[in-house]
């Protein structure tokens, strides 16, 4: 049980796709308690495993008081589009307008390798798919649009 350290961007373990999680070890029971301990603080929707330094296809949640996680998470559906603000632990104090899904739903595994839904609209659906986009080894201004992007790069290389 600890609270981890967020990794931040050029990090490249941000950048490298994380591997399925293929058994259930005292290791992988660990990271996830990390994981839901560190996500367990208020501003803080989602982390995935990449984020603190494992590079396995794990995240956490804390989106309207319901705090878990899900373990291979794969999306099954997306429907709709919302544009919001959007942000992340690894690129502090950079908010961008992100034009994602309304909703999303997601399978996966939970600690008892039982197959998990996750599914929500909103900021639970926009935490699904910026999740899983960690997992794949993005982050979320690689989604922004041109011009905004150009910005993002540009707040990144000057320090914020």
């Amino acid at each position: 049980m600890a609270i981890r350290t967020i990794r931040v961007v050029p990090d490249p373990v941000l950048r490298t796709p994380c591997d399925p999680v293929k058994t259930i070890t005292p290791a992988v029971r660990s990271l996830v308690q990390d994981l839901v301990d560190t996500v367990d603080d208020p501003g803080r929707a989602g982390l995935s495993a990449n984020q603190i330094g494992v590079s396995l296809r794990v995240f956490s949640y804390n989106v309207g008081g319901k705090v878990g996680y899900m373990i291979n998470p794969v999306i099954d559906e997306t429907d709709g589009e919302q544009y919001g603000e959007e942000g992340c632990l690894s690129l502090p104090d950079l908010w961008y307008p992100t034009r994602r899904a309304e909703y999303a739903k997601a399978h996966g595994i939970n600690l008892d390798g039982q197959t998990i839904t996750l599914e929500g609209r909103g900021i639970m659906g926009r935490m699904i798919q910026h999740e899983c986009d960690h997992l794949d080894g993005h982050v979320y201004i690689d989604r922004l649009e041109k011009d905004v992007r150009r910005k993002a790069m540009q707040a990144l290389r000057s320090g914020r």
